[in-house]
């Protein structure tokens, strides 16, 4: 029983140690691999106090590239990177801007992606 404590513990090393997008990847390959959904169960909403729907928070969030900045081929590296397209994708895509280089991603996922274009000179938002 110890060892595989010791192995439940190494893999969740392991699993820290991952960046953003690492670990974005290992949930999508976990769910082609399992046929699952990473969505956890949602708890039912306690009614506004005085009849008004609440706002819900915003869980998804869009990259976009609005300035390429000085560094062109960097920022199209870290493009191709980011989304997995092909250089001739990703150059078109940089050179489109402003548009959105990821949708629908996490709080976490999309301040990691708007730091490696920042890093390259790019201007991004998150919206």
């Amino acid at each position: 029983m110890a060892t595989k404590k010791a192995d439940v513990n190494e893999l969740i090393g392991a699993i820290e140690s991952l960046t953003v997008l690492e670990l974005a990847e290992l949930v999508e390959q976990l769910k082609e691999k399992f046929g699952v959904s990473a969505m956890a169960a949602m708890p039912a909403a306690a009614p506004a106090s005085n009849g008004e729907a609440e706002e819900a928070e915003q869980t998804e969030f869009d990259v976009v590239l609005s300035e390429i900045g000085p560094n062109k081929i960097p920022v199209i590296k870290v493009v191709r990177q980011i989304t997995g397209l092909g250089l001739k994708e990703s150059k078109a895509m940089v050179d489109e801007a402003p548009n959105a280089i990821k949708e629908a991603v996490s709080r976490d996922e999309a301040e990691e992606i708007a730091k490696l274009l920042q890093a390259e000179g790019a201007t991004v938002d998150i919206k």
